[in-house]
């Protein structure tokens, strides 16, 4: 008998992993539905039926094998060593613990066995890195991977739901005076999740600021690379632009290798590369990638400037593969 736990479940991210553990049938026997005290007694529908909202400051982890977090890497750092200790498998959607050198961090279809390898906790990585990856890493098997120059164009959805009711908001804000928007004389919306509008804009910085003028974001997509590849000297340069989209996050990179690879290679590394879709004939954009569990690539060619690299479009639904899709999958895998 299988018991799952999801924590957090009340946020964008817990929903969709109740969901998907549904849709594809995942063999449990029991599942817990936890989240905060203010969500605790409220009740959510599962493919095993109503189920009630515990509250995680006072659950009772044993008898769980299988807990899937997604409630912040505070939240994360708190409780996850509780459920562990209690003899659980915590699959973590945070950043608490992806670059502790004990933890896996596992990309499904890219680098299954790390999962083999944990001491209790997996990690999630950083939705961007994961759509990324998707791309690269089948490319990485067969020619081997020397550096790649990445530039993200990340969604409101990756900043939770106050990201996307702030481009909601701002949408009608500056909708109401398009003229201004042409000529100049745009009168400043409310910032409070974006430290520039986002509404009819792009904003060429995404997370926190970090060292030598990075971000979080960019460093994320750094680190997480070289651990997930298992690339320690794998030269990256990212670039993370967030975009007035609502879901979907995409990425352009420039991927350099230890021999030339041609566009005509590297299309069919891709056509059959697990969990990627690649569009030949039509470009995929984020809107063709909510919903889906793929990742979408398209406008695969070699490189000019320099030839015998490739330049590649990606991009998939944030909220699923690149999040909870992921996590449901390595739970799959333990199981």
């Amino acid at each position: 008998m299988t018991t799952l736990a999801v924590v957090g479940v009340t946020g964008a991210v817990g929903r969709t992993m109740v969901s998907l553990l549904g849709e594809r049938g995942f063999p449990a026997d029991r599942v817990r539905l936890i989240a905060s005290a203010r969500s605790a007694g409220t009740s959510l529908d599962t493919w095993l039926g109503e189920i009630e909202v515990e509250d995680l400051a006072r659950v009772d982890p044993r008898g769980v094998d299988i807990a899937l977090f997604s409630a912040g890497g505070d939240t994360s750092r708190e409780h996850a060593a509780r459920f562990v200790d209690a003899g659980a498998v915590v699959i973590d959607n945070s950043s608490a613990f992806r670059m502790e050198p004990e933890v896996p961090l596992v990309v499904v279809d890219v680098n299954d066995q790390a999962a083999g390898e944990h001491r209790g906790i997996i990690a999630n990585p950083n939705c961007t890195t994961m759509t990324l990856m998707m791309a690269a890493a089948p490319l990485h098997e067969t020619a081997g991977l020397v550096s790649m120059v990445a530039t993200s164009y990340q969604s409101v959805s990756g900043s939770g739901q106050q990201g996307v009711t702030e481009l909601l908001d701002q949408t009608e804000h500056f909708a109401g005076d398009v003229d201004s928007l042409m000529r100049g004389g745009w009168h400043e919306p409310g910032l409070t999740v974006y430290p520039r509008p986002i509404g009819f804009n792009v904003i060429p910085f995404a997370g926190d600021d970090a060292e030598a003028g990075y971000t979080s974001e960019e460093l994320k997509l750094v680190h997480e690379s070289r651990k997930i590849l298992d690339l320690p000297d794998l030269a990256v340069e990212p670039t993370c632009v967030r975009v007035p989209t609502l879901v979907g996050h995409g990425v352009v990179a420039t991927l350099r290798f230890e021999r030339r690879v041609g566009a005509d290679e590297a299309v069919s590394v891709l056509v059959s590369a697990p969990g990627v879709s690649l569009w030949k004939d039509r470009v995929p954009t984020p809107l063709d990638s909510a919903g889906t569990d793929e990742v979408l690539v398209g406008r695969v060619r070699e490189t000019i400037g320099e030839p015998g690299g490739i330049n590649l479009w990606a991009v998939g639904d944030n909220l699923r593969k690149g999040a909870a899709l992921n996590a449901v999958q390595i739970a799959e895998l333990l199981v």
